[in-house]
């Protein structure tokens, strides 16, 4: 992080903007909307800040700048065209520790203007760190349409209400459930279609109720690997969740995403290293639920598809534990679309099949005669150590030799990497070289179409036969 974002109180603060153009009337403008008291100093005042200074009120002082011009202020802004000026102005300035800005100049500067959403109190600042000012503005505009105005009114409103609701709701983590309520139900609907007293009426009837809320579990499928690939759904619930429990398939940058005061508990799993057992896993989802906690159960992939979440869920209805579930995109999908490899076509597959290739006991029980059936595809899950014994038995039961076959090494992330090759050949081929789980295998003539059809750029790509 190249600059830490943070928000300064300028309210009666001496400012001072050195240069008096166009570029400095708009930074006069930002300064008075947060109540600064400025002063500019300038050779010559130009038109723009001539029409606003008897307006906001400006003390401007007609001169060269020098050194100790900069005594006695909070923050320094430099907006000349002059480069050694500017130059002086920021010496001066960080010589002093005051804060400085010089316009284009980002080296120059010990802070730079973020592009500004205003919805007072609410305020979104984006910045780029000088890299790409353009950028950061086309950003500021998406926000602007997806932050309505009335954001800053129902900020006031909760401000208005936040000292009744901490002396009648005492638990940190309850106060917190209901204004997480109020700020997305119905109140806050009443504030934003400008039914501002009908909403500050709904809040005080819902703390008039009982507000005691239940824990409740959350089975997400947090997907293959790329954040953007998870649900708004799944984001959603993930921001309000007091604890998240997660596995070795969720990714940093999917945990970033979470509430960052909330608890995580890794919980496994890998083969022959389980951070806890399954029956331990589910205990503990219903324990934290009986604790009033809002917990996320975060699984790679699809929950339902060998992620066990069925058995999860069963033990939360045993016991009577309110949860919820969110599908995810499963790792057959994902990979498979990342890698160019299509699971059904019309001239290479009809059906597709999912199976898993754990190892048990050292052999794989599976229904190999319908797997080595043509015109298919078979994906199989956790199929790398077996991979050896995978083929072998295909080729066994009626598959040629040469029937392609791929394996993805963590698919749609940016470290994908996909090796092709055949039945008889990949599993020589996976051993030379330094492949680790999560892996993905997919079986059948649809992977011909991997070079064809490949969009993601693997950083490593084995296409030999």
């Amino acid at each position: 992080m190249q600059y830490f974002p943070i928000f300064v109180k300028l309210q009666g603060q001496a400012c001072l903007v050195v240069g008096a153009g166009e570029i400095a009337a708009r930074k006069i403008d930002l300064l008075a909307r947060a109540g600064a008291d400025i002063t500019v100093l300038a050779k010559t005042v130009k038109a723009p800040v001539l029409s606003i200074q008897t307006t906001l009120g400006l003390k401007v002082v007609q001169k060269n700048f020098t050194p100790s011009d900069v005594d006695g202020f909070k923050l320094v802004i430099s907006a000349t065209d002059n480069p050694a000026t500017n130059e002086l102005v920021a010496s001066s300035a960080k010589q002093q520790g005051i804060l400085v800005n010089v316009v284009d100049s980002p080296e120059l500067c010990s802070f730079i203007f973020p592009a500004i959403v205003d919805r007072s109190p609410i305020i979104a600042a984006i910045s780029s760190g000088g890299a790409a000012p353009v950028l950061a503005r086309l950003l500021r505009a998406k926000l602007e349409s997806l932050i309505p105005p009335g954001y800053g009114q129902l900020a006031q409103l909760a401000e208005k209400c936040r000292g009744l609701v901490k002396t009648r709701i005492h638990q940190p983590a309850q106060r917190r459930i209901f204004w997480e309520d109020i700020l997305q139900g119905s109140v806050a609907e009443s504030v934003f279609s400008g039914r501002l007293q009908q909403a500050e009426q709904q809040l005080l009837d819902k703390l008039d109720q009982n507000h005691k809320v239940g824990g409740e579990v959350y089975l997400i499928g947090a997907g293959p690997g790329a954040a953007d690939l998870l649900t708004f759904r799944a984001l959603r619930l993930m921001q309000q969740a007091d604890v998240v429990v997660y596995d070795r398939l969720v990714s940093p940058e999917i945990l970033d995403l979470v509430r960052r005061d909330a608890q995580k508990i890794y919980v496994g799993k890998q083969r022959q290293d389980h951070a806890l057992p399954q029956e331990d896993i589910n205990a503990l989802l219903a324990k934290l639920a009986k604790a009033g906690k809002r917990v996320a159960r975060l699984k790679g992939g699809d929950p339902f598809i060998f992620g066990r979440g069925g058995e999860e869920i069963e033990t939360l209805m045993q016991q009577g534990i309110a949860f919820q579930v969110v599908p995810g995109i499963t790792a057959a999908s994902g990979c498979a679309s990342y890698a160019g490899i299509p699971l059904t076509h019309r001239d290479h597959a009809q059906s597709c099949v999912f199976v898993t290739g754990h190892l048990k006991e050292g052999d794989i029980n599976l229904n190999w005669t319908q797997l080595a059936l043509p015109k298919q595809t078979v994906v199989v899950y956790m199929g790398l150590v077996g991979l050896e014994k995978i083929c072998a038995e295909l080729m066994a039961h009626g598959s040629p030799a040469d029937l392609p076959i791929a394996l993805i090494q963590q698919g749609t992330t940016r470290q994908q990497r996909v090796i092709t090759g055949t039945l008889a050949t990949l599993p020589a081929k996976v051993s030379a070289q330094e492949v680790k789980a999560p892996t993905l295998v997919i079986i059948g003539t649809v992977v011909s179409l991997h070079d064809k059809l490949r969009w993601f750029q693997d950083i490593a790509t084995d296409s030999g036969r």
